[in-house]
């Protein structure tokens, strides 16, 4: 992306209406603007309120694919309390770890994020990246309890996911700068760690959902890959090794649509052959809108398209997720 491509992006921002300018920064989505003075709302802009949907979805998932889950009041309040842990909590907390560790990048590529636009000390921002850990490690404590488990399985994920988190953006590691581990790692935490948090609440988590999830995770690899498009000229400024700053912006968008539908639709296939044929279809069948968006929008464009493709083909991903954790459920896996 040359510097007048930058400067005609920023521009197009500055000249959003000033109200849909601050619900974009509130949410945490590309294409905002700074400005904003409430402590609290800074702090919710850290935690990008926006990511925290495909964890609470994950959850959702794990719950189905436990095969245990019923409407009880009680199985409710765990499953919110579970959304709250994997959503507001530990994926605030992540992404507050990366807008910390990000600050150089983003003041390139989002000069309005909170830090770089000088909306919030670092202070604050560490005091609010211990507060979330610390909250949501006690809340997974309290729903192994809650639900009577010798081992603490929820709180292990917990504990290992927010490792992995830290290591994903904080130095030396920064898993970040290797494209494939890091964008893997990415992937993996957004659909294989809340998935199991949601079926060790109401079931017995298992090796099989384990690799299934970590399987189904390659296709949350191709989703990772399509938010690194908004900081390409950033991470190339700055020697990370996104994969469209490694194989170039028109490569890494092919390579990005291969993972989201190729690994659907072997999941798909796998339901298939374990007799859940309806559940398979089905998760085939929603491949078939996303390579239309695909086509329409992402491969036409990745730089100017991401933002729109998400939201035009996710949803047919997310609903797949769920026609999976289903069919594991009645398959009794």
């Amino acid at each position: 992306m040359s510097d007048t491509n930058t400067t005609s992006s920023q521009n197009q921002i500055s000249k959003q209406p000033a109200s849909n300018a601050k619900a974009r920064q509130l949410l945490g989505i590309r294409g905002a603007a700074a400005g904003e003075t409430s402590i609290w709302k800074i702090r919710l802009q850290l935690m990008k309120p926006i990511t925290w949907i495909p964890l609470i979805w994950g959850v959702v998932c794990g719950a189905a694919s436990s095969g245990n889950f019923s409407w009880t009041l009680e199985n409710t309040l765990l499953a919110a309390a579970c959304m709250l842990l994997s959503g507001p909590l530990m994926t605030g907390y992540t992404q507050t770890v990366n807008e910390l560790f990000d600050r150089e990048i983003d003041a390139i590529n989002e000069p309005y994020r909170p830090i770089p636009s000088g909306a919030i000390s670092l202070t604050q921002v560490k005091v609010q990246i211990f507060f979330l850990l610390l909250a949501g490690i006690a809340l997974a404590y309290g729903l192994d309890r809650a639900v009577g488990h010798e081992f603490l399985t929820i709180t292990c994920i917990a504990i290992g996911g927010s490792f992995l988190a830290y290591i994903y953006s904080a130095p030396p590691l920064k898993l970040k700068q290797n494209g494939w581990l890091g964008t893997y790692a990415l992937g993996s935490s957004y659909i294989a760690l809340p998935w199991w948090t949601g079926h060790a609440l109401f079931g017995d988590l298992n090796w099989t959902i384990v690799i299934l999830t970590l399987i189904y995770s390659f296709a949350g690899l191709g989703i990772a890959i399509v938010n690194d498009f908004k900081s390409v000229e950033g991470d190339r400024q700055l020697g990370l090794k996104s994969l469209p700053v490694m194989f170039g912006v028109t490569t890494a968008a092919w390579i990005c649509v291969v993972a989201i539908d190729l690994f659907q639709i072997g999941i798909g296939s796998y339901l298939v052959s374990i007799r859940e044929n309806l559940y398979g279809a089905i998760v085939l069948l929603l491949v078939i809108p996303q390579i239309t968006f695909q086509d329409m929008y992402f491969l036409r464009d990745p730089l100017e398209n991401d933002v729109k493709y998400q939201a035009s083909a996710q949803p047919f991903l997310v609903l797949g997720m769920l026609f999976t954790g289903l069919a594991l459920g009645h398959a009794g896996i």
